[in-house]
C-alpha cells in the first residue's frame, strides 16, 4: 500500500464519496480530513491553520492531494467574502506549497461558475469570466494551483447531489422540502440551466483520472465532468414530485433570473477529455435522486 492520497472536505457531499471509493481500493492509503464533522475515520484539521495542516501532511506524505473542501454556497460567499477567501483561496495556496515540498500534486475541485454562462458548452481551454464572488474565489484558486505547478489538476464540476445527512446539504436535495409541502405555493427558478450531477458518478470519474495519471504523468491541467441532464430547479422539483407521486400544483415556474448572487444562464461543460479516459458513468437524474430522497419520504 504505497499510494497515498489526502482528501480535504472528506465529510462533505463529494468528499464522502471520494473517500469511500479510494478507501475500498487496497492499493490506496487514504487520509480524509474534516473539521466540524470529523469522526473515527476522518481526521479533524482546520485548513486555515497552516502549522496544523503542515504537521499532518508532513507525517502522512501524500502522493496526491484531492482538495474538495470549499465554501460553495454563492449567497453565503457574497456576505462572507473574507471567510470564503481563507478556505477557497488561502488554504489552497498552503496546500500547493506543501505539495511541492512533499513531491505531490494537487487536484483542485472547481466549478462551472467560473464561466459566465453565455457561450456553452465550455471547453477546458475557455477563459473564465465569473459573475459572482463564489466563481471569482474558485477562479483565483485555479490560478494559484496552476502557478505553483503545471503538474497540478483543475477539475471543474456543476451542481452536485448525493447521499445527504440533511436535505440542505445540496442545492438540489434542498428543493424536496418545498416539493413535499403542497399546502403553500413555492416559486422555483425556471430560468438558469443546470446539470445536476451524482457525487458517486463524479467520484468514479476522479478515481479513473488519478489511476490514469499513474500510467500517464502528462495528465495535468484542466478537466471537466458533468451530467448531461439539463434541468432548471423547477424541472428538478417536478421530477421529484413525479417520482414520489406527490402533488405539483403548488410549484410555480419562475422564469426570471435568480435573486441574490448572479447565476450564469448555462454553463454546460465539455467533458470530452474525461470521456477519452473512460469516464462514462452517468446516472440519470430520476434514478439518482430517487435513491437519495427515499430516506426523506414519507
Amino acid at each position: 500500500m504505497d499510494k497515498k492520497i489526502i482528501i480535504t472536505g472528506a465529510s462533505g457531499l463529494l468528499g464522502r464519496e471520494c473517500f469511500k471509493i479510494f478507501d475500498s481500493d487496497n492499493e490506496w492509503y487514504v487520509l480524509g480530513l474534516a473539521y466540524s464533522r470529523s469522526s473515527d475515520k476522518l481526521k479533524r484539521v482546520d485548513l486555515t491553520n497552516f502549522q496544523q495542516v503542515a504537521s499532518v501532511f508532513r507525517e502522512f506524505k501524500p502522493d496526491v492531494i484531492l482538495h474538495a473542501a470549499a465554501e460553495r454556497r454563492p449567497d453565503v460567499v457574497e456576505k462572507e467574502e473574507d471567510k470564503t477567501k481563507q478556505i477557497n483561496v488561502e488554504s489552497t495556496r498552503n496546500l500547493c506549497q506543501l505539495a511541492i515540498e512533499l513531491g505531490a500534486y494537487v487536484i483542485f475541485i472547481s466549478t462551472d461558475y467560473v464561466f459566465d454562462g453565455r457561450n456553452p458548452p465550455y471547453k477546458i481551454t475557455d477563459k473564465p469570466n465569473p459573475l459572482n464572488k463564489y466563481g471569482l474565489s474558485k477562479a483565483e484558486g485555479e490560478k494559484i494551483v496552476m502557478e505553483y505547478s503545471s503538474g497540478n489538476i483543475i477539475f471543474r464540476v456543476p451542481v452536485l447531489y448525493g447521499s445527504v445527512e440533511r436535505l440542505d446539504e445540496s442545492a438540489v436535495t434542498v428543493l424536496f422540502d418545498k416539493v413535499k409541502d403542497s399546502s403553500q405555493s413555492a416559486e422555483m427558478n425556471h430560468c438558469e440551466r443546470r446539470y445536476p450531477t451524482s457525487c458517486s458518478d463524479l467520484a468514479v470519474a476522479l478515481k479513473i483520472l488519478v489511476d490514469s495519471r499513474i500510467k500517464n504523468p502528462d495528465l495535468t491541467g484542466f478537466f471537466h465532468w458533468s451530467s448531461t441532464d439539463m434541468m432548471t430547479k423547477y424541472d428538478m422539483a417536478l421530477a421529484m414530485a413525479q417520482l414520489f407521486g406527490l402533488p405539483s400544483h403548488h410549484l410555480i415556474a419562475d422564469v426570471k433570473p435568480s435573486t441574490g448572487a448572479p447565476r450564469p444562464y448555462d454553463c454546460q461543460l465539455d467533458c470530452s477529455r474525461m470521456e477519452s479516459l473512460g469516464a462514462t458513468k452517468r446516472t440519470p437524474f430520476k434514478t439518482g435522486i430517487k435513491s437519495v430522497l427515499e430516506n426523506f419520504y414519507p
